[in-house]
């Protein structure tokens, strides 16, 4: 049994061409009466008024602000003495030292005590119409009889865990089980290559690896533990691998395995929680950075949770009874704050989604609304593109009515696609909040929501800081930019306590990337544009990570596969403007000398390279074989160049005067036009 217990600054918005959206909240309705109404800790807050003035006190008295959200919304086992102690330059960041809690308490025990048989999660399964809800009470037996159950294989605090699975209630028990018990946990996406999971397992140092028999999605059966099979072969650290069986096909179980549900079924339904200081880490998740190794951007205790829990609430302006329709997977980011983390917080209840948005039929997302009755629906605006191709009946046939928030995550959302969202999906009358954040960030910094009532919405921007977050544009000589509206690198002028506080064993990466760009400031390593109204607009990255189908993927590490094709002496691959993926993928590669393979075969190696290596989405959409890059004399491949073929704008290639050879930049111009003459991107 599975449960044994049941942009591109093309975007930016012009003032002509905009079309500015109004709506309001039903529990917002409340700011202009009584804003200690909706946060009670408001009420010690001296001036604040309304929205506007709360998250401008917020900033300005931002220990005052996160002290009294803190105690108000965790639950403390001892209390803590200083607020914060951060320093960006130096890439120190502290909150609420001198406390200790524990995560699993605060998102089971306190609310069993009160609810024990609220639903806490709906397992959304790849067969329509077979939901399984799990109360908070059934959660927390499963997450007791797990943490026994690592404690008894040697886990202990500090420890790190390994999970590769797809979303389901064991996975979220297995991530509460390890912060329950002090062990932090790694989950990595389930449609990781057995090398990318590898990676990972070695870099966390991990002895136990949880994962399921197979998986299911979209109809087909993937080979999950298979593929952990092959990562533990090359990660002598692991002693043991824990199986759960999401279906009832059986599978080779070696020396290291072990019937996770069998061996749960022994354990005690009762376990104590470890008490961990605010600063202890509570997980590690890898994420690409411009460089081909992937960081392991290291979230801890109390300051994560509490911007969790704050930000699901406000941005989408949750209540309690509410379903919580969030389809992000749990490898992601956006699955821990918001499949798993922040309902849960809050004693929400909130749906895990195992499938696609067109399986069986491009209606089913919106299936799922009715069936569940979704007051929050929170997605990728790729899955928004793809649906909006086919057609405004596979929404219509359902009743959305349910609907009270729309969500955009993951990318920059097209105009178009916020403009569908709103009309069809939303009917018009369901606020659209397109949200802006990272791993590194922890939770939704930049978003139209909250705001006092009536206040506008714009479609395609993400408008106006969280509380606590103060964002502000830098030139390219490192100045901020105080004039509106205006364009530069985006960063952050002060910590806000769900920031990262480092890459896992590699404390030097993480200053040398967020703190050292802009001294003091929190370099996102996004560019974005503010109107003249002071909204914000993210219009990209500004480094060489691209973003396919919200799946952030460094342009290194996809080179470092190709460059290891006995064929292929270098590479370059840039990202471009998709329809659907929001980013694509596009490679140059040169070929070795006397190379006779024929392009399309060697297409397919790389490809089926780059699937194995890394995963499938990182593949590339097009490979244009080339006779040479166009570099500078120094031998720095100019990737400028090559954006600016694959996006058309040859007006805007620039002074090619430092090219070693401005020859190619004409041959990859003549190749370009050939291969997308006669091939077309998947």
């Amino acid at each position: 049994m599975w449960l044994p217990c049941g942009c591109t600054s093309k975007t930016i918005v012009t003032s002509y061409a905009r079309r500015v959206f109004k709506s309001y909240f039903r529990v917002f309705g409340r700011w202009k009466c009584n804003v200690a109404a909706l946060m009670p800790e408001a009420v010690g807050f001296e001036g604040v008024k309304d929205c506007s003035s709360l998250q401008e006190f917020s900033v300005s008295n931002s220990a005052s602000f996160w002290a009294a959200a803190a105690r108000h919304r965790l639950s403390w086992i001892k209390p803590f003495h200083t607020v914060q102690d951060c320093d960006l330059s130096l890439g120190r960041i502290k909150w609420f030292e001198g406390g200790q809690l524990n995560v699993s308490v605060n998102c089971l025990d306190r609310h069993v005590h009160t609810c024990p048989e609220r639903v806490a999660l709906i397992w959304e399964r790849d067969e329509p119409g077979s939901e399984i809800k799990v109360t908070y009470r059934q959660l927390l037996e499963m997450t007791c009889r797990l943490g026994n159950l690592l404690r008894r294989h040697g886990v202990k605090k500090g420890d790190c865990v390994t999970i590769y699975m797809p979303p389901c209630p064991l996975a979220v028990a297995s991530m509460l089980a390890c912060a329950r018990i002090g062990a932090a946990h790694n989950v990595v996406f389930a449609g990781f290559s057995a090398e990318a999971l590898a990676e990972r397992i070695r870099d966390a140092q991990s002895s136990t690896v949880i994962t399921v028999n197979q998986g299911v999605r979209a109809g087909k059966v993937t080979e999950l533990k298979r593929t952990v099979d092959a990562a533990v072969k090359d990660c002598p650290s692991v002693q043991q691998v824990l199986v759960a069986m999401r279906t009832e096909n059986p599978v080779t179980m070696t020396a290291k395995d072990m019937d996770m549900e069998e061996e749960m079924l022994k354990e005690d339904v009762v376990c104590e929680p470890e008490a961990m200081d605010s600063e202890d880490v509570l997980f590690l998740l890898y994420t690409s950075g411009s460089t081909g190794k992937p960081k392991g951007v290291v979230h801890t205790q109390a300051g994560y949770l509490l911007y969790a829990a704050l930000t699901h609430r406000y941005v989408f302006s949750y209540e309690d009874g509410d379903v919580f329709g969030c389809v992000a997977d749990i490898g992601w980011i956006t699955g821990h704050s918001y499949s798993v983390y922040g309902p849960l917080a809050n004693g929400g209840t909130t749906v895990l989604f195992e499938s696609t948005p067109i399986y069986p039929d491009p209606g089913r997302y919106w299936e799922m609304v009715q069936r569940l009755k979704i007051n929050q629906f929170y997605g990728a605006p790729t899955a928004i593109r793809l649906l909006l191709k086919y057609g405004d009946q596979w929404v219509q046939k359902y009743d959305r009515s349910t609907l009270k928030t729309l969500g955009s995550v993951g990318e920059p959302i097209n105009t178009e696609a916020w403009e569908w969202y709103h009309r069809v999906v939303g009917d018009g009358r369901c606020p659209v909040v397109d949200t802006w954040w990272q791993t590194e960030t922890g939770g939704i910094c930049i978003t139209p929501r909250p705001s006092d009532p009536g206040a506008e919405i714009v479609p395609g921007m993400a408008m106006r800081p969280f509380f606590g977050i103060k964002p502000v544009l830098m030139d390219t000589e490192g100045k901020v930019v105080t004039s509106n509206p205006a364009s530069g690198a985006l960063c952050l002028a002060q910590p806000w306590p769900g920031m990262a506080r480092t890459i896992h064993n590699n404390h030097q990466r993480f200053i040398e990337t967020y703190c050292q760009p802009h001294p003091g400031y929190f370099f996102t390593g996004d560019g974005a544009y503010r109107s003249k109204e002071g909204y914000y607009q993210i219009t990209g990255r500004l480094d060489d990570v691209i973003n396919v189908s919200g799946h952030r993927i460094g342009t290194a590490e996809i080179e470092d596969v190709v460059n290891q094709c006995s064929a292929v002496a270098e590479s370059a691959v840039i990202g471009y403007s998709h329809d659907i993926k929001g980013q694509g993928v596009y490679a140059f590669v040169v070929l070795k000398k006397d190379v006779d393979d024929k392009e399309a075969d060697l297409s397919q190696q790389l490809n089926n390279m780059v699937s194995k290596k890394i995963a499938k989405y990182a593949c590339a959409d097009f490979i244009q074989f080339v006779q040479r890059l166009p570099k500078t004399r120094s031998g720095k491949i100019m990737r400028r160049v090559l954006r600016k073929v694959v996006e058309r704008d040859l007006d805007g290639l620039g002074d090619l005067s430092t090219l070693d050879d401005p020859a190619a930049v004409q041959e990859i111009i003549q190749g370009h036009r050939e291969l997308c003459g006669k091939q077309q991107p998947s």
